[in-house]
């Protein structure tokens, strides 16, 4: 049963009246993401820290739909925006502690930030965070991955706090990866996570980086209003193809819908050419996969997240 917005405002009133955080109603998201669209949020919600997070969420009621935002690299809001609150972590989770063989980071730390740190800490074994688009909380949950590594690799634990309010610590057993996929507890938000690292000499580190960012340089739209891999690349026993050479093949390079356009660049990213829409976008992407599944019978899945409602009542 859905709820007016009187009974809205109550509950929302009531669970973050004494938060120390920022909440805004109507908060435009399009120009947070990365593609640049997307309509607003009903209410956004910043805490200040992982203790005014769990006190809101402890007080918060389960009627009240909430979702979570990154730095909203790897998502498409759509255009008729998202219903209850949305919770974005970040100047209260962005610090990085450095030991002896790792860091400890808040989950609204950009991956590539990371990848800096541990090079000047010394630490090897973190390098293909720059090439991953995104922060450390987006990355637990989908399992990044680029260049020969990924999160389930590198993770000891993260620590979450649970739609009851529940701060937990999870090994990287518990968190159960799959190939871009976590069993992160439904509802929960990543506020730190420990990557482990191996001590190696900051010059042959930081020379890494510099290799990961020119190959992502010269193969990615990197300049463009885009998401990152737009599909998974097919499990090897249903194809040995990566899903930019099974959309290659099937003439979808340069496709266009709108102002929306799969890059000729790389054509597993899809770019805004200025005005699309996140229906564009969305249209586009599953054209793509029909066009490549008629073409070689593969079913190419979605890595990026589309999020909210298509605009208008029919919607």
């Amino acid at each position: 049963m859905s709820l007016s917005s009187a009974s809205m405002t109550d509950l929302v009133q009531q669970a973050f009246a004494q938060t120390r955080g920022r909440l805004t109603p109507q908060a435009p998201l399009g120009p947070r993401t990365w593609f640049r669209v997307g309509g607003a949020a009903e209410w956004l919600y910043q805490p200040a820290d992982a203790e005014d997070l769990a006190s809101v969420m402890q007080r918060l009621s389960p009627e009240l739909p909430v979702t979570a935002l990154g730095a909203c690299s790897n998502v498409i809001i759509r255009d008729g925006g998202l219903d209850g609150i949305v919770i974005r972590l970040a100047r209260g989770f962005s610090d990085i502690t450095v030991e002896e063989d790792g860091l400890v980071v808040g989950s609204a730390c950009l991956d590539a930030t990371v990848a800096e740190y541990a090079a000047q800490a010394g630490l090897a074994g973190l390098e293909f965070l720059a090439g991953i688009p995104g922060s450390i909380g987006g990355a637990v949950r989908m399992n990044a991955g680029a260049y020969g590594s990924d999160i389930a690799t590198v993770l000891d634990w993260a620590e979450i706090i649970t739609r009851d309010g529940s701060l937990i610590r999870l090994d990287a057993g518990a968190l159960k990866f799959g190939y871009r996929r976590s069993g992160l507890p439904e509802g929960a938000l990543v506020i730190r996570a420990r990557l482990r690292g191996t001590p190696d000499k900051q010059a042959d580190i930081s020379a890494r980086i510099a290799e990961i960012r020119a190959a992502r340089e010269l193969s990615q739209p990197v300049r463009a209003r885009t998401g990152g891999s737009t599909f998974r690349n097919p499990d090897p026993d249903i194809s040995l193809h990566k899903a930019w050479k099974l959309i290659d093949a099937a003439g979808c390079r340069g496709l266009k819908r709108g102002d929306a356009q799969v890059s000729e660049k790389h054509c597993n990213f899809l770019i805004n050419l200025g005005q699309a829409s996140a229906a564009d976008l969305e249209g586009l992407g599953d054209e793509v996969r029909h066009r490549v599944a008629q073409q070689s019978g593969v079913q190419l899945h979605w890595e990026i997240k589309r999020i909210g409602k298509a605009e208008g009542p029919s919607a």
